[in-house]
């Protein structure tokens, strides 16, 4: 029998060891790769092909929302399952519209974990029963109400998502730079353009629309602060 393949994308190294050590108890899986972040995630991605990737939110560098959105671009066979602390309406909405295949809250348990990665590379939606809910409630609430879609946000490039992440985590233009292999003033002329796009115009508006919209988690903010 052919074995789904796993990538694990989480930035709690205990976490990971956790969930590689529930699904090699099974003979059905087998984890092919660990990324700590989303930019390994996306690299191991393209490398790897794994049926299934089990996806994070919040991780520092690359978050889950941009590293899904440029795995699905780049290898769009590869099944998203994202497995979250939050379950927020917001943060499933922009999974479900980048392109995720399923959808679970950390508070799960490791039997509906397996079972959900069983239905996603069998290319079935999956959403954990108390993720289904709000999105029955939503979806019901819309619709009494009667209320039109709100405007979408602005849509920013690959390198605008990973330029609004990096400031709002604190770090400087060279640092960016670096991290980024560009030069500062491409960092510059991105971040310019993002405060354009998103008509904000200093770092802490960025960083507050940031945590507002799950790129990163208040807590990653405010760790880097006090660095």
């Amino acid at each position: 029998m052919k074995k789904i393949t796993v990538l694990l994308a989480e930035d709690h190294g205990i976490v990971r060891e956790g969930l590689r050590t529930l699904l090699e108890l099974s003979e059905e899986f087998a984890v092919v790769g660990e990324a700590s972040n989303g930019r390994e995630a996306v690299r191991m991605a393209c490398q790897m092909q794994p049926d299934v990737i089990v996806m994070d939110i919040a991780m520092s560098g690359l978050n889950g929302f941009e590293a899904t959105r440029q795995i699905l671009l780049s290898t769009p066979q590869v099944k998203v399952l994202v497995l979250s602390a939050h379950s927020d309406d917001e943060y499933i909405r922009r999974m479900l519209e980048i392109g995720a295949a399923g959808y679970l809250a950390k508070q799960n348990s490791g039997e509906v974990l397996v079972h959900a990665i069983k239905e996603v590379a069998a290319g079935k939606p999956y959403f954990s029963p108390s993720v289904a809910k709000r999105l029955r409630h939503a979806k019901e609430k819309a619709r009494l109400a009667g209320a039109p879609h709100p405007n979408p946000a602005p849509t920013l490039t690959k390198r605008e998502a990973e330029v609004l992440q990096l400031v709002a985590e604190g770090l400087a233009n060279k640092q960016m730079a670096a991290e980024l292999g560009i030069s500062i003033k491409t960092i510059e002329k991105h971040r310019q353009q993002l405060m354009n796009k998103l008509d904000i115009h200093d770092t802490a508006g960025l960083t507050r629309h940031a945590i507002a919209t799950g790129v990163i988690e208040s807590s990653i903010q405010e760790t880097t602060a006090n660095r």
